[in-house]
């Protein structure tokens, strides 16, 4: 097994990177459990996203009866909590990781600072340019869809799973939400990198090739019509109104998280709280590599897995030589 690591980094986790238990063979019962315990439990984004979820939906919601007709004033509430939730998550770890510098390069994947210019940047600098793609459109369209899919619910045009009829189903949504959008995400990642949808509107996010909280959110309106358009399985898969607040945040948020430039918070010397991934930071430095995520290993079945190391660094250069026609 290869062990050798990348150059120019300041951090990388082991090497050769894994794809899910759940995918190799042969299976190891043991693995695949602790895949789960570690994406789910202890302090997890997905179970804090559950909490957010569950919070929304019962203090912060209007009532579904509401959304039978559309109308500003409960759009207006849902639009609010969003921006608000968006901008406390980003702010709160853009501050801690950068500004306040708690953690130092401790974890931190890319030696380089963030870009206070760049004449690529809408509005000169890389967290200015972030901030407005993720507000001005990010949060419009989250809410957006948002709206639709409870004015669907509330008006029987969408398929309603309740906790009474099919509890079993109700909880294990939860956990195939995620696997959903590592199967939407890595197909609707492949399309915006064909030349037509990368260069006018994919091209906006990688701008960001040294990732921060703000950048993960920061896309082009067209990008974000398709990246929240996962939430429309909901139109053919049943589910509760928590489970589409929770399906909306888990995009948005892990979004953010995702792209801290950090693999996770340290706390009394230990990395409590996964966020960042080598997996799709490198996908940001050398762009034709690594589309999806480690979930489903659709980037190993067609030829686009980079798993950190030396070698398949060189095997990426020549894909990527392939791909631009040089």
């Amino acid at each position: 097994m290869t062990t050798s690591k990348l150059k120019g980094w300041n951090h990388t986790p082991d090497v050769p990177l894994q794809v899910s238990p759940f995918f190799r063979w042969p299976l190891r019962p043991l693995e695949m459990l602790s895949w789960i315990w570690n994406s789910w439990f202890l302090i997890s984004e997905r179970l804090l996203i559950v909490g957010i979820a569950l919070a929304s939906y019962y203090w912060v919601q209007p009532p579904l009866e509401e959304s039978r007709t559309f109308a500003i004033g409960w759009v207006a509430e849902m639009y609010i909590r969003n921006l608000i939730l968006l901008s406390v998550v980003a702010s709160v770890l853009h501050s801690y990781f950068y500004i306040w510098k708690k953690q130092d390069d401790v974890l931190k994947y890319d030696p380089r600072p963030l870009m206070l210019n760049g004449r690529q940047f809408t509005f000169s600098g890389q967290v200015r340019d972030n901030m407005f793609w993720s507000l001005a459109s990010g949060v419009t369209i989250w809410t957006a869809y948002e709206a639709l899919m409870f004015w669907a619910l509330a008006n029987g045009y969408a398929p309603m799973l309740t906790w009474a009829a099919h509890p079993v189903w109700f909880v294990a949504m939860f956990l195939l939400i995620p696997l959903w959008e590592s199967f939407y995400f890595y197909w609707i990642h492949r399309l915006l990198h064909v030349p037509f949808f990368y260069k006018r509107f994919h091209a906006l996010h990688h701008r960001n090739i040294n990732v921060g909280p703000w950048s993960g959110m920061a896309m082009h309106p067209v990008e974000h019509l398709i990246y929240f358009g996962t939430v429309l399985i909901h139109f053919v898969v049943a589910a509760h109104p928590i489970h589409i607040l929770y399906h909306l945040q888990y995009y948005a948020l892990t979004a953010i998280t995702t792209h801290t430039g950090f693999e996770g918070l340290v706390i009394k010397d230990k990395d409590r709280l996964k966020l960042g991934t080598f997996h799709h930071q490198m996908h940001h430095r050398y762009f034709e590599c690594n589309y999806g995520s480690l979930e489903i290993p659709w980037d190993k079945l067609f030829g686009s897995f980079h798993d950190g190391t030396p070698e398949m660094n060189e095997v990426m250069k020549e894909r990527k030589k392939r791909i631009m026609g040089s």
